[in-house]
């Protein structure tokens, strides 16, 4: 039976490890050290394809549903194996508390948005950004940066997200929140010299 723990490619084109194939995968595990090895598993191969899909929330009821962008991962009808909501709640609860995730909205632990890319990666990709479409010097809303009017790496980036990259570009002088007629804008600055 080991010969069916292969790699397996999703209709998205997301690889799925080995692992995915594994009955145990699926089940929260009595021992703690097996158990912290199948939760390292599940953040890998969530934040994975989350980045693969460009997805930025996740919520226990991922678990509950059918038909939701986290299908390919949750469950695999191939051997009649979901990840039960419990088990999501405990993995969610394990990246939240190594700052991989946070709690959106805040004071509730059923919904998640996920850390794939750090802080300081998104304030990188967001100056570049900025740079490259020529946006230095001037105002943008957020809209127009999660929204852009040719798709970028930002698009759909959720506020929370954008705010703390900005703060992090924020406090090497490379951007300043502006408040604007309807609400907040950002302006990016050049890098500095120093």
């Amino acid at each position: 039976m080991a010969s069916s723990l292969s790699p397996y490619t999703v209709p998205s084109g997301f690889l799925l490890p080995s692992i995915h194939s594994a009955p145990p995968f699926f089940t929260q595990q009595p021992n703690p050290t097996t158990q912290a090895t199948v939760t390292e598993q599940w953040t890998r191969l969530i934040l994975s394809y989350a980045r693969h899909r460009n997805l930025f929330t996740m919520r226990i009821e991922d678990a509950e549903t059918t038909g939701g962008d986290w299908d390919e991962i949750l469950r695999n009808e191939r051997i009649r194996r979901r990840l039960l909501p419990s088990h999501l709640s405990y993995i969610l609860s394990s990246m939240v508390s190594k700052n991989l995730a946070s709690y959106e909205p805040a004071k509730q632990t059923r919904s998640v948005l996920l850390h794939w890319r750090l802080p300081e990666e998104w304030a990188e990709v967001l100056h570049e950004w900025a740079t490259s479409t020529g946006q230095l010097n001037t105002i943008l809303t957020f809209y127009e940066i999660m929204e852009p009017a040719i798709p970028s790496p930002l698009s759909g980036i959720p506020v929370p997200l954008l705010r703390n990259a900005i703060g992090v570009l924020g406090k090497t002088g490379r951007a300043q929140i502006i408040s604007i007629a309807d609400g907040e804008g950002v302006r990016f600055f050049p890098r500095s010299g120093k």
